[in-house]
């Protein structure tokens, strides 16, 4: 019971009021509100129901219909940071499509990706209907979901998953529209500014460098990894170009923007210009990139995108369907960070 602005007491329209209004069956009404009327009941039959449940105020009793399912309407989303803006752009974009269909998203960090990752809950398998996990190997997350609750891998390792699934972005394309970039301005020697995490996200963009390199005889490609912050990347750079007796690179191949922020500030410690002395990559393109000066070349990803494809994957996979699984494209974002390198010699 709820009570009217004269304080009388009203009846909270139920599903039978909704049948009455639209002139259908209260199975009809059910279909139709929990989203399983298509190929059962007409277009335009559905769109009347949902007419006459929005003119009497109708909302389906979810916490009567998830307990008659067995359900709990709610997944768990495992990143390995928080404060991450890109993994902010995935929450937004799986939390969406799961209000689409009366899903709530529970976040959950679990730093670096590395585990196992412990159980938010007094039990997951009974407070979850499936988790979607980030960035991370699948076996960090055995402790969590055990052996039966679905699990949707979002950038992670295909060949090696555990879960149902796995969502991912075209990463070995953005590291070949980074490298073609640079190649075609000239660039020959390059460093790697790698994360020092091991994961198959990182993996992926390394291999693609050195694949894409090789095609071109007389390039160079040297790897110093790096902590993901700008303090660790400044220190990684600066050790990197301070090294004698090596190629010196024209160019600075960053797997993330992060990193890139560092070999900026490294940069202007050492008196040296960007893109001048040496042209700078990142890959996300998060507001850093259009923060520094020159603005940032980098490989934009769809985070908001990425989350309702991995959304909708664990959607399909709780219903019994095949869900999406090509590879989302991503971009390469031009900007003045880089350029031809240097002239050498007269």
């Amino acid at each position: 019971m709820t009570s009217g602005t004269d304080g009388a007491a009203t009846t909270r329209p139920t599903s039978r009021d909704v049948a009455r209004a639209a002139g259908v069956s209260q199975a009809a009404v059910s279909l139709v509100m929990g989203e399983k009327w298509r190929g059962r009941v007409a277009p335009a039959t559905a769109e009347r129901v949902r007419a006459a449940a929005r003119d009497l105020g109708y909302r389906p009793n979810l916490a009567a219909r998830n307990l008659r399912l067995g359900r709990t309407r709610t997944a768990l989303l495992v990143v390995p940071a928080l404060t991450n803006e890109f993994f902010a752009g995935v929450y937004t974009g799986a939390a969406r499509i799961a209000a689409q269909h009366d899903f709530g998203v529970v976040l959950y960090p679990s730093p670096d990706g590395i585990g196992p990752a412990r159980d938010p809950f007094p039990s997951a398998r009974a407070a979850l209907d499936g988790i979607l996990a980030s960035s991370m190997a699948a076996d960090t997350l055995t402790a969590l979901r055990g052996d039966d609750l679905p699990l949707v891998m979002l950038d992670s390792d295909p060949g090696g998953s555990l879960g149902a699934t796995t969502v991912n972005l075209d990463l070995a394309d953005g590291m070949r529209q980074i490298t073609d970039h640079l190649l075609t301005l000239g660039h020959r020697h390059f460093l790697h500014l790698a994360s020092a995490v091991r994961s198959w996200t990182f993996d992926v963009r390394a291999r693609e460098l050195a694949t894409a390199a090789a095609r071109l005889p007389g390039t160079t490609v040297r790897t110093v990894r790096s902590a993901l912050t700008v303090e660790d990347a400044v220190a990684a750079t600066e050790r990197a170009l301070h090294t004698s007796g090596l190629i010196q690179p024209t160019a600075i191949v960053c797997d993330d923007d992060k990193l890139a922020t560092g070999a900026y500030k490294a940069a202007r410690r050492m008196g040296l210009r960007i893109p001048e002395h040496f042209s700078v990559t990142g890959f996300d393109d998060l507001s850093l990139a259009t923060a520094v000066e020159p603005e940032l070349t980098t490989v934009r990803l769809p985070a908001e995108e990425f989350g309702e494809r991995g959304m909708a994957a664990l959607l399909a996979v709780l219903e019994g369907r095949a869900p999406e699984t090509a590879p989302l494209p991503v971009q390469l974002v031009v900007r003045g960070s880089t350029a031809p390198p240097p002239r050498t010699g007269p």
